[in-house]
């Protein structure tokens, strides 16, 4: 989980940070400034006041706010996934308890830290690098799903991975419908294990 607050405190200024620590403090504060002031907010110069640095090591690590945003896309994706893998390392789930715990890590994942997720994905419209990106992230999503779900159907690799496609697109609008107020949270967990049970039950292994 992404949390602003327990963020380490800002380095001083002048303080020499090994280049992936400053990296990561960056991007930080990036997400920071997105969460308090929006993402149109976030450019280079604002990132470098917020961290107390100069513009000059801002651009050492983002040559461009496309580049900026395109790090902290990558770093808030790479979040929730491992999220999702924490949540799912439990051995030898019976085949109801796997659906429940899918479904429920997945939506839970997905809307923690999504607002962020999106109105940065938004932000990068048109940017070709933010759809290559979005397509890495999708088939991470599915393989993901398919090492899951694998011990528990029995079907052909290339249909389990259509299958876990459509899963990966339902569970995305999901979880938007409850970052929007369409839907709670209880009930996005209760309809999509409903969707994966039926989407796999007939293929189940007994």
């Amino acid at each position: 989980m992404i949390d602003s607050a327990t963020t380490s405190p800002e380095p001083s200024a002048k303080r020499r940070l090994p280049w992936q620590d400053r990296h990561q403090h960056l991007l930080e504060r990036a997400l920071t400034i997105v969460r308090e002031n929006g993402v149109d907010a976030l450019t280079l110069a604002v990132l470098a006041q917020h961290a107390g640095v100069s513009k000059p090591v801002v651009y050492d690590h983002f040559d461009t706010r496309s580049a900026l945003l395109t790090a902290l896309y990558r770093w808030i994706d790479a979040e929730r996934k491992r999220d999702f893998q924490e949540g799912m390392a439990q051995d030898d789930l019976a085949y109801e308890s796997t659906v429940e715990a899918l479904s429920s890590t997945y939506i839970r994942c997905a809307t923690d830290a999504s607002g962020e997720f999106f109105v940065i994905g938004a932000a990068m419209t048109g940017n070709e690098e933010r759809a290559r990106i979005y397509r890495e992230l999708v088939d991470t999503g599915v393989e993901m799903f398919q090492a899951v779900l694998r011990p528990h159907v029995r079907m052909p690799d290339r249909e389990l991975q259509r299958l876990c496609i459509a899963l990966v697109g339902a569970g995305e609008y999901l979880s938007t419908s409850v970052l929007g107020g369409v839907t709670t949270e209880a009930e996005a967990i209760a309809t999509y294990s409903r969707l994966i049970g039926h989407a796999t039950n007939g293929a189940r292994v007994h």
